[in-house]
């Protein structure tokens, strides 16, 4: 009978012991890894050394004055990287490599197939991918998600190209190509450009076609208009101005 209950004390014992074994390594564990929204500070006013075997003397008022040395809440939190797999609209399009929030990377890119991991394999086979479209038959291309805005902003838009009659001169694809950049912020290569097969030399309605990345091609209405000095222009909405309100 003693020897049954003496068994059943030290396995008891040895239990008890293996979970205080645990939990200690827990709260070890616990207190070696820094805490998520927490704040970490430091004294501004160093503590003193104190004697051996003797706790510190702290100051009443010097030592409780601390210093924000990080604050973990408000920390900028790390984005996840993504390659897509489909044409996300305000992300980008297919193959392209993002940096999102993990919420909505874990959330709704990576369960609904929008979205993969950005490793090794992924990227070799996108960017195989990629090379093909853009090295490949004109036929076998496909636009891209900026291509795409680019021709559907194209679509809606109208330029205008202030020409000089001082001068006998034509319209040339340089000078097209840098009224489209500093009237509308788009960037048109000389040999994405097609103008009329008749010289520009006058004021006049034109068409122009502009061909985006080699695989879709818009026709853009080209408005040449007398040049007017900038002054002369703002002078001349002042009157008009003038004359809506009089007419009002």
């Amino acid at each position: 009978m003693w020897a049954v209950a003496s068994s059943r004390f030290v396995l008891q014992s040895c239990w008890n012991l293996t979970n205080l074994k645990s939990s200690l390594s827990r709260i070890q564990n616990l207190s070696q890894t820094a805490c998520k929204n927490t704040a970490i500070v430091e004294r501004c006013w160093k503590v003193p050394l104190s004697k051996e075997g003797k706790p510190p003397r702290l100051h009443p008022r010097r030592h409780r004055v601390y210093r924000l040395f990080e604050d973990t809440k408000h920390k900028p939190q790390d984005k996840m990287e993504l390659i897509l797999t489909q044409t996300v609209p305000k992300l980008g399009g297919r193959g392209n490599t993002v940096f999102v929030k993990k919420s909505l990377g874990r959330n709704k890119l990576l369960p609904q197939g929008l979205a993969v991991y950005p490793s090794q394999e992924n990227k070799g086979m996108f960017a195989e991918e990629i090379r093909l479209l853009r090295e490949g038959r004109p036929e076998d291309r496909v636009q891209t998600r900026t291509g795409q805005l680019t021709v559907e902003f194209l679509k809606k838009t109208q330029l205008e190209v202030a020409m000089h009659t001082s001068i006998q001169y034509s319209l040339t694809k340089e000078i097209v190509c840098r009224q489209f950049l500093r009237r509308l912020g788009v960037v048109v290569p000389t040999h994405a450009l097609t103008l009329p097969e008749e010289p520009i030399t006058g004021p006049g309605q034109y068409w122009c076609n502009v061909t985006v990345n080699g695989v879709d091609s818009v026709r853009v209405l080209m408005s040449v208009v007398l040049f007017v000095e900038p002054s002369q222009r703002l002078l001349m909405k002042k009157e008009a101005k003038q004359e809506q309100s009089d007419s009002e």
